[in-house]
This record gives structure tokens, C-alpha cells and sequence, in this order.
């Protein structure tokens, strides 16, 4: 028997059911060349994103690059999701800063219509379990939206702070970006019935194997917002328990992907936008303090795309 509130309880069964059935999709947010929103070109890049059946669609996250996102900017953004989607899956909204500011992301996003809303980690400074706790609180005090906490960074929940958490009614889950598994592990055994849980990790599913050993199968792709086949073809390998399939997608494509990721801070978000647009999507450039990868690092990406889809039997451009 969970805690939820009967609100909570429903997204928290529609994510459940979602997870089962597809990846968890965390778009990107198209900027024309100028840096100002565009959100036709979101609106056509979001849809051909849907046609590849996520299990649910997070808008305005750390993919979305919710740190560079006005309060109306942002309102759009969520408004155009709900919209697409139609009800089709679940719609969670990022949210963030201190508990003031997140609520009013929370209360924006609960207007433009999601379903919940991901607490994104607070910003700069280091806090303690009660601060993390009591962050929550103010948040859920204030919204009727279900939450799920993003730990990552600064932001690190003990096991009894996870219980303390999961007794907020509409705080129905726990993203992880630490990759810390003993850690992981003893969170989801202090958790309650029906919490759940999502590995958030940088590039997921190069851990995404080790993640389920700890009851952690759920994941966020980020290739999803560029390559739907391909990361559609690791979640069946992986589901099927297609070990030489999974492997293959991991040595050719996501280990090249993640090597190159990790040259320049900030390239877990500025590469998949590039990759976006080697494919002819209309995402536009990254906003700073992000950069756009240089002429020898697109040419480096270009080939690790073209090796991932030609795995999949796909290729770059279709015109």
C-alpha cells in the first residue's frame, strides 16, 4: 500500500505502465539562430518525437535546457507538450531553483495541464538531509501536482530521508544521476510499495544494466531526442534480454558517444542538439553558458551516429 494521494497514485500507474513499454523521452528545446524560442520548430520536432512511443515525456528538463528557459518561455514550452501529447502518455514538466522559484515553474506547469512536475537539483549550494527534505515540503505545500526528486549533484538523499520523502503524498519517485549502487540500493529498499524509481544517469543506458541489478530498470534517454531508433533498439534488446544485441549497441555506438561526450563540460546536452541537427531536426543551437561542438567534433559525431544507425539498419537523413 503506497502513501500517494489518489492523484498521485494515477500518474504514478500511468508512469509505471509507460516504463514498461518504452524509454523515457526528455526533449529538446528548438532556439532559432538568435537565441530566442522557437516554438513552431519545437512543436514539429516534438511531434516526430511522439510517433516514437516513449513511455512518458519530461519537457523543460536538463535536455530541454530548463536553466536557460524564461517563466513564459517555459509556459509555452510545457503548453505545447500537453498539447502534442493529447493524453497519449503522461507530461513532466522540470521544475527547480529554491522551493519559491520551483513553485512557480510547479503552479505554471500545472495550468498549461502536466501531469507532474521533476524537482531538478537546487541551485549552488550544499544542503543538509532536513534542507533537502523540507525543500520538497514547500514545493508539494504548494502545488497539487505529483513531484518526483532529481538527485544529482549537491542533492543526495540518505535512506531516511528517502522514507521521509515518500511520506509526502504526492511525492511519487526518485531520479537518480549519481551511479552510486550500494547507495541506490538502500534507497529503494527504505522506499514504500509503488515508489518509483529511474536511472538518470548521464547517457543511461551505458548503465542501465547495472542500474536494473538494484531494482532500477527505468531510464531516461537522451539519444532518444536524436536517434529514436537506436535507443528504441537497446530498450527491446535490453527487455528481451538480447545480451549480444545489447553489447553491440554499447561497444559501437554509446561508448564512442559517451567518450566523445566527455571532452568538453556542458557536451551531454550540446552534443545531442548537434546530433539533432546532423539529422535534419529543427532544434537550433544551444543557449549559453553552453557551447555548440566545433567542425572536428561534428565530424567525430557525425561518424559515431552513422555507426549507431547503421546497427539499427537506419540511416542519417532520409532526403
Amino acid at each position: 500500500m503506497t502513501r500517494f494521494s489518489a492523484t498521485a497514485e494515477g500518474v504514478a500507474k500511468r508512469l509505471r505502465d509507460g516504463m514498461v513499454g518504452g524509454v523515457l523521452s526528455f526533449p529538446l528545446t528548438s532556439f532559432r539562430e538568435d537565441g530566442g524560442l522557437d516554438l513552431e520548430a519545437y512543436r514539429a520536432y516534438l511531434s516526430a518525437q511522439l510517433d516514437s512511443a516513449p513511455g512518458a515525456v519530461f519537457p523543460a528538463c536538463g535536455t530541454g535546457e530548463f536553466f536557460s528557459l524564461d517563466e513564459d518561455e517555459y509556459r509555452s514550452v510545457v503548453g505545447a507538450t500537453v498539447e502534442i501529447a493529447d493524453g497519449r502518455l503522461p507530461v513532466v514538466a522540470g521544475i527547480g531553483y529554491g522551493w519559491a522559484q520551483a513553485l512557480r515553474f510547479a503552479r505554471i506547469a500545472e495550468e498549461a495541464g502536466a501531469d507532474a512536475a521533476l524537482v531538478l537539483p537546487h541551485y549552488l549550494v550544499a544542503a543538509p538531509q532536513d534542507g533537502l527534505v523540507e525543500q520538497l515540503r514547500r514545493i508539494a505545500s504548494g502545488t497539487s501536482l505529483p513531484l518526483i526528486a532529481y538527485q544529482r549533484g549537491q542533492v543526495a538523499f540518505t535512506a531516511d530521508s528517502l522514507r521521509r520523502i515518500a511520506e509526502i503524498p504526492t511525492v511519487i519517485g526518485l531520479k537518480d544521476g549519481h551511479s552510486d549502487l550500494d547507495r541506490l540500493q538502500r534507497l529503494t529498499l527504505a522506499a514504500p510499495d509503488g515508489f518509483l524509481f529511474f536511472n538518470g544517469a548521464s547517457t543511461a543506458e551505458i548503465q542501465a544494466r547495472a542500474y536494473a541489478t538494484v531494482g532500477v530498470p527505468a531510464y531516461s534517454s537522451a539519444v532518444h531526442a536524436f536517434a529514436p531508433e537506436i535507443a528504441n533498439a537497446f530498450f527491446a534488446a535490453l527487455r528481451d534480454g538480447d545480451d549480444a544485441g545489447v553489447i553491440k549497441l554499447l561497444r559501437d555506438f554509446y561508448v564512442p558517444l559517451v567518450e566523445l561526450r566527455d571532452r568538453v563540460p556542458g557536451y551531454a546536452v550540446s552534443l545531442v542538439k548537434a546530433a539533432a541537427r546532423l539529422r535534419g531536426l529543427p532544434v537550433g543551437p544551444v543557449r549559453a553558458p553552453l557551447t555548440d561542438p566545433g567542425p572536428e567534433e561534428l565530424d567525430a559525431l557525425a561518424q559515431v551516429l552513422d555507426d549507431g544507425l547503421k546497427v539499427v539498419g537506419a540511416v542519417r537523413r532520409s532526403d
